[in-house]
């Protein structure tokens, strides 16, 4: 009982802190006006909040933070100051520059709230990770789509409402985490500083299998994230139709909760890589089929992107528990927050082709490109290895 409180406070402080991520891609057209700044901005403020995120994790994992300190007071102090670096943006002299600024610093705090929550969880839970971490990234699903409920909800000064709302999450967020959750039964601290330690752990094959896998979930996932008002906007103009744009982001990205959920409880009767499997397989029909599905019936376009939507995150808990099982048990923050590291490495190189593609191309072939993940992450997932213990 007392471990399925913990988690519940993890969890609950998951998305909270993580409710700041996306808060700028939700209230973009008004961020433009407010400070005018470009229209077309949504692809770079998204690439540097990613780079913000790779920087704070490549941090991280040199000096092996989570591993040498509290992860529960690192968690607290990186949501608080993420939280104050988001209400920044509603200075009033704010400009371009001061933007990606607060953004780039809300992204290196994010560093200390995701993998290290997800080292939260591997600390209190040795059997039953999978479902413990499908629960926890749901949660991440919703604190990522809640920006554009809460910009759907505001009749007025969303601006005001969007970013106010995801900053106060942050800060309840990290005093839950840092008051109420206690170190874990399988934590260790106190690890060395030992850089020469993130290149041993891909000598494992198992952990390379595992990583590899999520580098190629990455390359989909933030990318179809940011793209999905984008999706809808273009499925709007070929059909002059009026969905609500921020009302569907909200559904199809938080519906990626109950995937998250409904993966974890499949781990009871199936294996974390059977359901990443599939979940990536999944994912890459949608992505080959949405050229002929933008142009159906709306009730059908919607239903395909939520099952889109359900594929595309779901794989994402089961392959965070394969790295965490094969890492290193000395140096499992670091493990987890080099492969977070890699892996948003990889979503700003995506989401920049995309961004390139769309710009200069008007075929909806070009979201084909977001297939070469899935299809790498199969790849490597079927993989045969022997495991082998490797020496830190």
């Amino acid at each position: 009982m007392k471990q399925q409180r913990i988690l519940f406070f993890i969890v609950i402080a998951q998305f909270m802190c993580t409710s700041v991520w996306f808060a700028v891609n939700a209230i973009m057209p008004e961020l433009t006006i407010a400070y005018e700044i470009p229209k077309d901005s949504v692809g770079f403020f998204t690439s540097v909040i990613q780079f913000g995120f790779i920087i704070g994790t490549l941090i991280f994992a040199i000096w092996s933070i989570s591993d040498r300190f509290l992860a529960t007071k690192v968690f607290m102090y990186c949501a608080i100051i993420s939280a104050c670096s988001n209400i920044g943006l509603l200075l009033s002299f704010n400009t371009f520059y001061s933007i990606t600024l607060f953004r780039f610093v809300t992204g290196v705090c994010l560093a200390g709230i995701y993998p290290v929550g997800i080292k939260l969880a591997a600390d209190h839970f040795k059997n039953g990770l999978g479902r413990a971490l499908g629960l926890l990234v749901g949660t991440l699903v919703l604190g990522t789509s809640i920006p554009h409920f809460f910009n759907y909800i505001a009749l007025k000064n969303s601006l005001f409402v969007v970013i106010g709302l995801t900053s106060a999450l942050s800060i309840i967020g990290a005093l839950l985490v840092g008051f109420l959750v206690p170190n874990g039964e399988y934590s260790k601290t106190g690890a060395k500083f030992q850089p020469k330690v993130m290149f041993q752990m891909f000598r494992s094959k198992g952990f390379r299998k595992a990583s590899f896998g999520y580098f190629g979930h990455m390359w989909e996932l933030y990318t179809f994230w940011a793209f999905v008002p984008f999706f809808i906007g273009l499925y709007n103009s070929v059909n002059h139709t009026n969905l609500n744009i921020s009302l569907w982001t909200f559904i199809i990205i938080g519906i990626g909760f109950v995937s998250c959920v409904w993966g974890g409880l499949l781990t009871a009767k199936y294996s974390s890589q059977l359901v990443a499997k599939g979940s990536l397989l999944g994912s890459l029909i949608c992505c080959l089929l949405f050229p002929i599905v933008v142009q159906a019936p709306s009730f059908l376009f919607i239903s395909f992107m939520l099952l889109w939507g359900m594929f595309v995150i779901s794989d994402s808990p089961q392959l965070s528990t394969l790295v965490a099982q094969s890492a290193p048990v000395t140096y499992k923050g670091t493990a987890i927050t080099l492969v977070n590291c890699i892996g948003f490495s990889i979503t700003i190189v995506s989401i920049q082709v995309l961004s390139y593609l769309q710009l200069h191309y008007s075929e909806t072939y070009i979201y084909w490109i977001l297939a070469i993940g899935p299809m790498l992450g199969l790849f490597f997932l079927n993989l045969k290895h022997k495991p082998k213990k490797i020496e830190y």
